[in-house]
Protein backbone atom coordinates (compact mmCIF):
# COMPACT_ATOMS: atom_id res chain seq x y z
CA UNK A 1 0.00 0.00 0.00
CA UNK A 2 3.13 2.39 0.66
CA UNK A 3 4.64 1.82 -2.59
CA UNK A 4 1.62 1.50 -4.13
CA UNK A 5 0.79 5.44 -2.53
CA UNK A 6 4.44 6.69 -2.86
CA UNK A 7 3.94 5.64 -7.23
CA UNK A 8 1.20 7.62 -7.44
CA UNK A 9 2.60 10.89 -5.79
CA UNK A 10 5.30 10.50 -7.92
CA UNK A 11 3.04 10.49 -10.90
CA UNK A 12 0.57 13.27 -9.93
CA UNK A 13 4.02 15.29 -9.33
CA UNK A 14 5.22 14.47 -12.33
CA UNK A 15 1.78 15.48 -14.31
CA UNK A 16 1.73 18.90 -12.01
CA UNK A 17 5.29 19.52 -13.23
CA UNK A 18 4.46 18.74 -17.03
CA UNK A 19 1.22 20.89 -17.03
CA UNK A 20 3.22 23.55 -15.26
CA UNK A 21 6.30 23.73 -18.27
CA UNK A 22 3.85 23.50 -20.92
CA UNK A 23 1.64 25.93 -19.86
CA UNK A 24 5.00 28.91 -18.62
CA UNK A 25 6.40 28.18 -22.54
CA UNK A 26 3.16 29.01 -24.13
CA UNK A 27 2.16 31.88 -21.97
CA UNK A 28 6.31 32.91 -23.03
CA UNK A 29 5.91 32.14 -26.24
CA UNK A 30 2.41 33.83 -26.68
CA UNK A 31 4.44 36.86 -25.56
CA UNK A 32 6.87 37.10 -27.30
CA UNK A 33 4.95 36.44 -30.01
CA UNK A 34 3.29 39.52 -28.62
CA UNK A 35 6.70 41.53 -28.30
CA UNK A 36 7.32 41.34 -31.43
CA UNK A 37 4.15 42.39 -33.31
CA UNK A 38 4.89 45.54 -30.79
CA UNK A 39 8.42 45.75 -31.80
CA UNK A 40 7.28 45.43 -35.50
CA UNK A 41 4.72 47.94 -35.32
CA UNK A 42 6.78 50.33 -33.42
CA UNK A 43 9.83 50.09 -36.11
CA UNK A 44 7.28 50.58 -38.91
CA UNK A 45 4.88 53.92 -37.93
CA UNK A 46 6.58 57.36 -37.58
CA UNK A 47 4.78 60.06 -35.22
CA UNK A 48 4.82 63.36 -34.61
CA UNK A 49 6.54 64.16 -32.07
CA UNK A 50 4.69 65.68 -29.45
CA UNK A 51 2.11 63.28 -30.09
CA UNK A 52 1.05 61.09 -27.27
CA UNK A 53 1.19 58.00 -29.22
CA UNK A 54 5.00 59.42 -29.80
CA UNK A 55 5.75 59.69 -26.05
CA UNK A 56 4.23 56.32 -25.38
CA UNK A 57 6.33 55.08 -28.25
CA UNK A 58 9.36 56.17 -26.65
CA UNK A 59 8.71 55.26 -23.08
CA UNK A 60 8.17 51.35 -24.82
CA UNK A 61 11.28 51.61 -26.59
CA UNK A 62 13.83 52.33 -23.66
CA UNK A 63 11.93 49.87 -21.51
CA UNK A 64 11.00 47.08 -23.94
CA UNK A 65 13.33 44.60 -21.96
CA UNK A 66 12.18 45.38 -18.37
CA UNK A 67 8.52 45.20 -19.85
CA UNK A 68 9.34 41.63 -21.06
CA UNK A 69 11.12 40.27 -18.02
CA UNK A 70 8.30 41.75 -16.14
CA UNK A 71 5.62 39.88 -18.36
CA UNK A 72 7.53 36.84 -17.59
CA UNK A 73 7.63 37.52 -14.03
CA UNK A 74 4.48 38.30 -13.82
CA UNK A 75 3.44 35.27 -15.45
CA UNK A 76 5.64 33.05 -13.50
CA UNK A 77 3.97 33.77 -10.63
CA UNK A 78 0.09 34.01 -11.81
CA UNK A 79 1.04 30.44 -13.03
CA UNK A 80 2.48 29.37 -9.60
CA UNK A 81 -0.39 30.36 -7.67
CA UNK A 82 -3.05 28.94 -10.37
CA UNK A 83 -1.02 25.79 -9.94
CA UNK A 84 -0.31 25.66 -6.40
CA UNK A 85 -3.56 26.95 -5.10
CA UNK A 86 -5.13 23.51 -5.67
CA UNK A 87 -2.50 21.29 -4.04
CA UNK A 88 -2.29 23.54 -0.91
CA UNK A 89 -5.90 23.14 -0.61
CA UNK A 90 -5.74 19.61 -0.63
CA UNK A 91 -3.20 19.65 2.18
CA UNK A 92 -5.57 21.89 4.10
CA UNK A 93 -7.84 19.14 3.97
CA UNK A 94 -5.87 16.58 4.46
CA UNK A 95 -4.41 18.27 7.74
CA UNK A 96 -8.42 19.12 8.36
CA UNK A 97 -8.80 15.23 8.02
CA UNK A 98 -6.01 14.32 10.47
CA UNK A 99 -7.47 16.52 13.23
CA UNK A 100 -10.57 13.98 12.93
CA UNK A 101 -8.31 10.81 13.76
CA UNK A 102 -9.86 11.05 17.43
CA UNK A 103 -12.75 12.42 16.68
CA UNK A 104 -16.09 10.23 16.61
CA UNK A 105 -16.43 7.54 13.69
CA UNK A 106 -18.39 9.50 11.13
CA UNK A 107 -16.48 8.41 7.92
CA UNK A 108 -14.22 11.31 6.40
CA UNK A 109 -15.24 12.05 2.84
CA UNK A 110 -12.47 13.76 1.00
CA UNK A 111 -12.54 15.28 -2.54
CA UNK A 112 -12.38 12.85 -5.93
CA UNK A 113 -8.48 13.59 -6.13
CA UNK A 114 -7.76 12.59 -2.30
CA UNK A 115 -9.86 9.70 -2.74
CA UNK A 116 -7.04 6.79 -2.87
CA UNK A 117 -6.10 8.72 0.49
CA UNK A 118 -9.42 8.36 2.29
CA UNK A 119 -10.00 4.57 2.56
CA UNK A 120 -6.03 4.60 4.33
CA UNK A 121 -7.08 7.75 6.37
CA UNK A 122 -9.80 5.71 7.38
CA UNK A 123 -8.07 2.82 8.07
CA UNK A 124 -5.89 4.54 10.98
CA UNK A 125 -8.70 6.69 12.25
CA UNK A 126 -10.47 3.46 13.00
CA UNK A 127 -7.21 1.21 13.97
CA UNK A 128 -6.70 4.35 16.71
CA UNK A 129 -9.69 4.44 18.05
CA UNK A 130 -9.94 0.72 18.77
CA UNK A 131 -6.56 0.78 20.01
CA UNK A 132 -7.78 3.66 22.21
CA UNK A 133 -11.03 2.00 23.48
CA UNK A 134 -9.17 -1.05 23.59
CA UNK A 135 -6.63 0.78 26.45
CA UNK A 136 -9.48 1.99 28.44
CA UNK A 137 -10.94 -1.30 28.59
CA UNK A 138 -7.67 -2.93 29.94
CA UNK A 139 -7.44 0.11 32.13
CA UNK A 140 -10.85 -0.49 33.66
CA UNK A 141 -10.38 -3.74 34.21
CA UNK A 142 -7.13 -3.43 36.00
CA UNK A 143 -8.52 -0.98 38.10
CA UNK A 144 -11.70 -3.21 39.13
CA UNK A 145 -9.17 -5.89 39.83
CA UNK A 146 -7.20 -3.96 42.29
CA UNK A 147 -10.44 -3.38 43.95
CA UNK A 148 -11.14 -6.43 43.60
CA UNK A 149 -7.67 -7.19 45.55
CA UNK A 150 -7.64 -4.54 48.29
CA UNK A 151 -10.67 -6.13 49.20
CA UNK A 152 -9.89 -9.18 49.32
CA UNK A 153 -6.77 -8.40 51.31
CA UNK A 154 -8.11 -6.87 54.25
CA UNK A 155 -11.25 -9.29 54.87
CA UNK A 156 -8.51 -12.02 55.67
CA UNK A 157 -6.46 -9.69 57.60
CA UNK A 158 -8.60 -8.40 59.47
CA UNK A 159 -9.65 -12.25 60.11
CA UNK A 160 -5.82 -13.09 61.15
CA UNK A 161 -5.21 -9.87 62.91
CA UNK A 162 -9.09 -10.94 65.07
CA UNK A 163 -8.12 -14.44 65.58
CA UNK A 164 -4.48 -13.91 66.90
CA UNK A 165 -5.67 -10.71 69.41
CA UNK A 166 -8.03 -13.74 71.16
CA UNK A 167 -5.16 -15.96 71.24
CA UNK A 168 -3.40 -12.86 72.67
CA UNK A 169 -6.37 -11.66 75.45
CA UNK A 170 -7.30 -15.13 76.06
CA UNK A 171 -5.45 -16.19 78.80
CA UNK A 172 -7.24 -18.90 80.07
CA UNK A 173 -7.98 -20.71 76.83
CA UNK A 174 -8.61 -24.61 75.65
CA UNK A 175 -5.65 -26.48 73.88
CA UNK A 176 -8.13 -27.43 71.44
CA UNK A 177 -9.85 -23.79 70.66
CA UNK A 178 -6.26 -22.17 70.61
CA UNK A 179 -5.23 -24.94 67.39
CA UNK A 180 -8.08 -24.08 65.80
CA UNK A 181 -7.86 -20.06 65.96
CA UNK A 182 -4.29 -20.80 64.98
CA UNK A 183 -4.89 -22.84 62.23
CA UNK A 184 -8.20 -20.45 60.71
CA UNK A 185 -5.41 -18.30 61.23
CA UNK A 186 -3.05 -20.08 58.98
CA UNK A 187 -5.42 -20.31 56.27
CA UNK A 188 -6.35 -16.91 56.03
CA UNK A 189 -2.49 -16.06 56.26
CA UNK A 190 -2.06 -18.89 53.04
CA UNK A 191 -4.80 -16.52 51.28
CA UNK A 192 -3.36 -13.13 52.26
CA UNK A 193 -0.04 -15.11 50.39
CA UNK A 194 -2.31 -16.41 47.12
CA UNK A 195 -3.53 -13.12 46.69
CA UNK A 196 -0.50 -10.97 47.15
CA UNK A 197 1.22 -13.42 44.50
CA UNK A 198 -1.36 -12.54 42.27
CA UNK A 199 0.28 -8.63 42.63
CA UNK A 200 3.31 -9.57 41.88
CA UNK A 201 2.29 -12.20 38.37
CA UNK A 202 0.29 -8.86 37.72
CA UNK A 203 3.55 -7.48 37.83
CA UNK A 204 5.21 -9.89 35.87
CA UNK A 205 3.39 -10.74 32.95
CA UNK A 206 3.63 -6.91 32.26
CA UNK A 207 7.47 -6.11 33.01
CA UNK A 208 9.12 -9.16 31.85
CA UNK A 209 9.27 -10.24 28.49
CA UNK A 210 9.54 -14.41 28.33
CA UNK A 211 12.33 -16.45 26.87
CA UNK A 212 12.23 -20.03 26.17
CA UNK A 213 14.87 -22.62 27.55
CA UNK A 214 14.14 -25.41 25.39
CA UNK A 215 15.08 -29.00 26.42
CA UNK A 216 13.45 -32.44 25.44
CA UNK A 217 10.84 -33.92 27.84
CA UNK A 218 7.97 -36.33 28.05
CA UNK A 219 4.55 -34.56 27.28
CA UNK A 220 2.78 -37.46 28.48
CA UNK A 221 4.51 -37.52 31.30
CA UNK A 222 4.17 -33.80 31.91
CA UNK A 223 0.44 -34.10 31.50
CA UNK A 224 0.02 -36.90 33.95
CA UNK A 225 2.13 -35.49 36.70
CA UNK A 226 -0.45 -32.46 36.63
CA UNK A 227 -3.43 -34.57 36.70
CA UNK A 228 -2.19 -35.86 39.82
CA UNK A 229 -0.75 -32.78 41.67
CA UNK A 230 -4.50 -31.44 40.73
CA UNK A 231 -6.07 -34.21 42.18
CA UNK A 232 -6.73 -32.80 45.57
CA UNK A 233 -8.11 -29.41 44.16
CA UNK A 234 -10.78 -31.42 41.79
CA UNK A 235 -11.79 -33.86 44.58
CA UNK A 236 -12.62 -30.55 46.58
CA UNK A 237 -15.04 -29.51 43.99
CA UNK A 238 -16.32 -33.19 43.19
CA UNK A 239 -14.07 -33.07 39.88
CA UNK A 240 -12.76 -35.58 38.05
CA UNK A 241 -9.43 -35.87 35.36
CA UNK A 242 -9.05 -38.38 32.41
CA UNK A 243 -5.92 -37.82 30.45
CA UNK A 244 -5.94 -39.82 27.08
CA UNK A 245 -2.52 -39.90 25.23
CA UNK A 246 0.63 -41.89 24.18
CA UNK A 247 2.54 -43.68 26.73
CA UNK A 248 5.35 -41.75 25.63
CA UNK A 249 5.71 -38.28 23.63
CA UNK A 250 8.39 -36.49 23.44
CA UNK A 251 8.77 -32.56 22.61
CA UNK A 252 11.69 -30.02 22.29
CA UNK A 253 10.60 -27.03 24.46
CA UNK A 254 10.55 -24.93 27.95
CA UNK A 255 9.32 -27.51 30.33
CA UNK A 256 8.62 -25.06 33.20
CA UNK A 257 6.53 -22.73 31.17
CA UNK A 258 4.83 -25.18 29.07
CA UNK A 259 3.84 -26.96 32.40
CA UNK A 260 2.77 -22.88 33.48
CA UNK A 261 0.54 -22.86 30.15
CA UNK A 262 -1.54 -26.41 31.24
CA UNK A 263 -1.32 -25.42 35.15
CA UNK A 264 -3.47 -22.55 33.56
CA UNK A 265 -5.73 -24.60 31.66
CA UNK A 266 -6.16 -27.52 33.74
CA UNK A 267 -6.91 -24.43 36.88
CA UNK A 268 -9.16 -22.75 34.59
CA UNK A 269 -11.78 -25.88 33.95
CA UNK A 270 -11.77 -26.41 37.66
CA UNK A 271 -12.97 -22.98 38.40
CA UNK A 272 -15.30 -23.00 35.85
CA UNK A 273 -16.34 -26.58 36.03
CA UNK A 274 -19.97 -28.29 36.67
CA UNK A 275 -19.67 -29.61 40.43
CA UNK A 276 -19.38 -33.74 39.75
CA UNK A 277 -18.20 -33.51 35.93
CA UNK A 278 -14.88 -34.51 34.37
CA UNK A 279 -12.32 -33.12 32.95
CA UNK A 280 -11.19 -34.34 29.78
CA UNK A 281 -7.39 -33.29 28.30
CA UNK A 282 -6.07 -35.52 25.29
CA UNK A 283 -2.91 -35.39 23.81
CA UNK A 284 -2.54 -36.44 20.30
CA UNK A 285 0.03 -36.89 17.87
CA UNK A 286 -0.57 -35.44 13.84
CA UNK A 287 1.62 -35.68 11.14
CA UNK A 288 3.09 -32.15 11.41
CA UNK A 289 2.29 -30.92 14.92
CA UNK A 290 0.79 -32.29 18.25
CA UNK A 291 -2.77 -31.10 19.84
CA UNK A 292 -3.76 -30.85 22.98
CA UNK A 293 -7.40 -30.52 24.18
CA UNK A 294 -8.52 -29.54 27.34
CA UNK A 295 -12.61 -29.79 27.82
CA UNK A 296 -14.57 -29.24 30.72
CA UNK A 297 -18.43 -29.27 31.55
CA UNK A 298 -19.84 -25.76 31.97
CA UNK A 299 -21.69 -22.83 31.16
CA UNK A 300 -21.72 -22.01 27.51
CA UNK A 301 -19.34 -18.99 26.92
CA UNK A 302 -21.76 -16.30 25.06
CA UNK A 303 -19.25 -15.86 21.75
CA UNK A 304 -19.01 -11.87 22.65
CA UNK A 305 -17.28 -13.19 25.62
CA UNK A 306 -15.44 -15.70 24.07
CA UNK A 307 -13.43 -13.44 21.58
CA UNK A 308 -12.03 -11.74 24.62
CA UNK A 309 -11.08 -14.61 26.94
CA UNK A 310 -7.70 -14.36 26.06
CA UNK A 311 -7.37 -11.14 26.78
CA UNK A 312 -5.09 -9.58 30.02
CA UNK A 313 -7.27 -9.29 33.05
CA UNK A 314 -10.27 -10.27 31.67
CA UNK A 315 -12.27 -12.62 33.80
CA UNK A 316 -15.69 -14.58 32.42
CA UNK A 317 -17.25 -13.38 35.80
CA UNK A 318 -16.44 -9.98 36.89
CA UNK A 319 -18.41 -10.58 40.06
CA UNK A 320 -16.17 -13.14 41.62
CA UNK A 321 -13.83 -12.56 43.76
CA UNK A 322 -10.09 -13.15 43.41
CA UNK A 323 -9.48 -15.80 45.12
CA UNK A 324 -12.31 -17.74 43.13
CA UNK A 325 -11.88 -16.48 39.74
CA UNK A 326 -7.98 -15.22 39.43
CA UNK A 327 -6.32 -12.45 38.49
CA UNK A 328 -7.80 -12.92 34.64
CA UNK A 329 -4.61 -13.89 33.32
CA UNK A 330 -3.83 -17.32 33.27
CA UNK A 331 -5.47 -17.76 30.11
CA UNK A 332 -3.55 -14.65 28.53
CA UNK A 333 0.07 -16.00 30.06
CA UNK A 334 -0.83 -19.62 28.68
CA UNK A 335 -1.64 -17.90 24.86
CA UNK A 336 1.62 -15.95 25.03
CA UNK A 337 3.84 -19.20 26.08
CA UNK A 338 2.32 -21.38 23.63
CA UNK A 339 2.78 -18.84 21.07
CA UNK A 340 6.16 -18.45 21.82
CA UNK A 341 6.40 -22.31 21.03
CA UNK A 342 5.23 -20.55 17.49
CA UNK A 343 2.13 -22.81 18.27
CA UNK A 344 -1.52 -21.63 18.51
CA UNK A 345 -4.73 -21.94 21.34
CA UNK A 346 -8.06 -21.46 20.28
CA UNK A 347 -11.35 -21.39 22.23
CA UNK A 348 -14.95 -22.70 21.44
CA UNK A 349 -17.65 -23.04 23.87
CA UNK A 350 -21.45 -24.91 22.90
CA UNK A 351 -23.70 -27.20 24.30
CA UNK A 352 -22.40 -26.31 27.48
CA UNK A 353 -19.05 -27.46 27.00
CA UNK A 354 -15.38 -25.62 27.46
CA UNK A 355 -12.91 -26.52 24.89
CA UNK A 356 -9.38 -25.63 24.78
CA UNK A 357 -7.49 -26.76 21.50
CA UNK A 358 -3.67 -26.62 21.34
CA UNK A 359 -1.70 -27.51 18.21
CA UNK A 360 2.58 -27.64 18.61
CA UNK A 361 4.68 -27.46 15.48
CA UNK A 362 6.91 -31.03 15.64
CA UNK A 363 9.76 -29.35 13.77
Amino acid sequence: MKTKLTQNNKSNTLKLSLYFTICMALYTGFGFLLYMIISLLYHSFSFERYDMLYILANIYGSLEPVIFIAYIITGFFFMSYIFLKKPFSYMQELAYATKRLYENETPLSLSPALKEYEADISNIRLKLLQNERAAKEAEQRKNDLVVYLAHDLKTPLTSVIGYLSLLKDEREISDSLREKYINISLNKAEHLEELINEFFEITRFNLTTLTLEASRINLSLMLNQLTYEFKPILDEKGLQCTLSAPQSLYYDCDAVKLSRAFDNLLRNAANYSFPDSVIEITLTERQSQIEIIFKNKGNTIPPEKLSRIFEQFYRLDSSRTTAKGGAGLGLAIAKEIIELHRGNITAESFDNNIIFLITLPKD
